[in-house]
């Protein structure tokens, strides 16, 4: 009998042991303390249609590139930085220089069926190595949604909107990349850092 009280009492401590174990886990799946590249995406809002999610500020007095796209909306693009944890922000500010408020943010956001579903953001950016041959597109985290500036919907005459795209990096000897972004000129901008 004492070896079948022995047995039993090993499986309970082995089930407590990986019981415990997988709290633990689940813990810290949950932490803030993810990839380099969550530190600097900015946490989903409740209702992320009714106003833009907050970006990283971007040095406003460097311009890197302006892009005017339809309808009076100007992007000035202020930096592209290489990250130390492998990716590329791309931060700059949008401008509506019309009279008239800006719908029609729906196009920035790509093609991608996957990425329809998240509102309307800039997740369909995209960065071309010429040299490498390669296209970069916005990084997305674990349940799809663009590491880029989420939840614009209509874009006020002057109104300006902080805004950043994250992208995998390009290989470190990559400086010059081509940044596209629908309904608006693509152009040439360096990546520092």
């Amino acid at each position: 009998m004492s070896m079948r009280r022995t047995a039993k009492r090993r499986k309970a401590a082995a089930a407590i042991v990986i019981a415990a174990g997988l709290a633990f886990g689940a813990v810290g799946c949950g932490s803030d303390n993810g990839s380099p590249g969550d530190a600097k995406r900015p946490k989903p809002k409740a209702d992320s249609r009714s106003t833009p999610s907050t970006t990283p500020a971007a040095d406003s007095t460097k311009v890197i590139a302006v892009l005017r796209g339809k309808k009076g909306m100007v992007l000035t693009l202020n930096s592209a930085v290489r990250d130390a944890g492998g990716f590329v922000t791309v931060q700059g500010v949008l401008k509506n220089t019309s009279s008239e408020s800006f719908s029609e943010s729906s196009a920035w956001r790509g093609d991608e069926t996957e990425m329809q579903q998240h509102g309307n953001h800039l997740g369909g950016a995209t960065l071309i190595d010429a040299k490498e041959r390669k296209r970069y597109y916005v990084l997305r985290d674990t349940e799809g949604r663009p590491l880029a500036t989420t939840g614009i919907r209509i874009i006020k005459p002057a109104e300006t909107l902080p805004v950043f795209m994250q992208f995998p990096s390009p290989p470190t000897s990559t400086t010059d990349v081509e940044f596209q972004l629908p309904t608006f000129p693509s152009a040439d901008i360096e990546i520092t850092g």
